[in-house]
């Protein structure tokens, strides 16, 4: 009985670029990013009395004390890893993508990381320049407004959405994500380290920034995953 070697099939044919971009990024980034910058220039005119200080002091009222017990520790918690420690998350995760030579995912996460914490959030604090509530409870710095740990929260549950979690599975990481960049917010203003609008606003800067960011480099991300999908299949054993 003769054997037959079956013809490879030919290749799918390459999907214009502008599909293979993640629907429903670009103008969620860009509204986000618009209410970070609208809220700025609000705040902007008036640093010490905006038109929701009302609104931030009765928050700020409710996360009176006693600041002890469980929640003291997630504050605390939360408030380390959205410090100092917290570059070490991007950081070893830029170095995994290095070492497996996945160079595009690796330009992706430091253009949306820089993007996000250097640009628009130090952006925003120097352009607004609001004062902190009073005595917080944690070491801060100048510029109450946007909250950078807010941002940081919101912008890394993006990048690693986007680079680690498969797509079948995104729905339930940006629930659980959107639960970590809300307790974030919180710990912020428990902390009196933020009022709650600086927090509301770094939160979509963070996450505009990220958003944007993917939209950007999604068709150069589906381009190296087809790749690193051809290469696995070349190595793969054929099958008799």
């Amino acid at each position: 009985m003769s054997r037959h070697t079956l013809a490879p099939a030919p290749p799918a044919p390459a999907r214009p670029e502008a599909d293979r971009r993640p629907p429903g990024t670009l103008l969620p980034a860009v509204a986000l990013l618009a209410g970070a910058a609208g809220l700025a220039l609000v705040v902007r005119a008036d640093v010490v009395h905006p038109p929701f200080q009302g609104a931030d002091d009765r928050w700020l009222r409710w996360m009176g004390g006693p600041h002890e017990g469980i929640p003291a520790v997630l504050a605390a918690v939360l408030d380390r890893f959205g410090g100092p420690l917290g570059v070490v998350v991007p950081l070893a995760l830029l170095a995994c993508l290095l070492v497996r030579r996945r160079w595009v995912s690796a330009g992706f996460l430091l253009a949306a990381y820089l993007a996000g914490s250097v640009l628009v959030v130090q952006g925003l604090k120097h352009l607004v320049d609001r004062p902190r509530p009073a005595h917080p409870l944690v070491r801060v710095d100048h510029g109450s407004f946007p909250s950078g740990h807010a941002a940081g929260a919101a912008l890394l549950v993006v990048l690693v959405g986007v680079l680690l979690v498969p797509a079948a599975r995104r729905r339930a990481w940006w629930a659980g994500g959107a639960v970590f960049t809300v307790a974030m917010m919180w710990s912020r203003t428990w902390l009196h380290a933020h009022w709650l609008s600086d927090t509301v606003a770094g939160a979509a800067a963070g996450a505009g920034t990220a958003l944007l960011a993917w939209w950007a480099f999604a068709p150069a991300l589906a381009r190296e995953h087809d790749r690193a999908h051809d290469r696995r299949a070349r190595r793969a054993p054929h099958a008799p």
